[in-house]
């Protein structure tokens, strides 16, 4: 498939490439439909350059790269303990994180959502400063 051939050059001429084109941007440049850009990111999954993620799009997958799938929430707890937040200190801010983890605004906004009701964090006020009710164990669990 040449879109596949296509975006693979890129990702090779690119390093720093951690998503695919958004479909519609593909589908525009090449004047093909959805289903033909939609076969071509299959083709690059099948060949190991990229995997579907959530929200419809697709990032690439380095050799060697070892990826954390563990859901954010226990990514982010896992940055309270290794980063040595104390109690009653103020958390990182969803902006930090979105850029930390190159996931989107809401992405993170569920994730602190789910360690505030585990306990894990407080907020307050308008602008929800977080802080840390409590730092949770290494082992994983919140």
């Amino acid at each position: 498939m040449q879109i596949a051939e296509v975006v693979k050059a890129r990702i090779q001429a690119d390093p720093q490439m951690a998503q695919l084109p958004a479909v519609g941007d593909l589908m525009h440049d090449h004047a093909v439909s959805r289903g033909v850009v939609l076969r071509a990111f299959k083709e690059l999954q099948m060949d190991g350059v990229a995997e579907p993620v959530r929200g419809g799009r697709w990032r690439v997958v380095r050799q060697g790269e070892q990826v954390d799938r563990r859901p954010l929430e226990e990514r982010i707890a896992d940055v309270i303990a290794a980063e040595g937040f104390e109690v009653g200190a103020k958390f990182l801010s969803a902006s930090d994180l979105m850029g930390r983890f190159g996931v989107s605004r809401p992405t993170v906004t569920k994730a602190l959502d789910k360690l505030e009701a585990a306990g894990v964090l407080a907020s307050e006020g308008q602008g929800r400063v977080r802080t840390v009710r409590t730092v949770p164990n290494r082992e994983g669990r919140l």
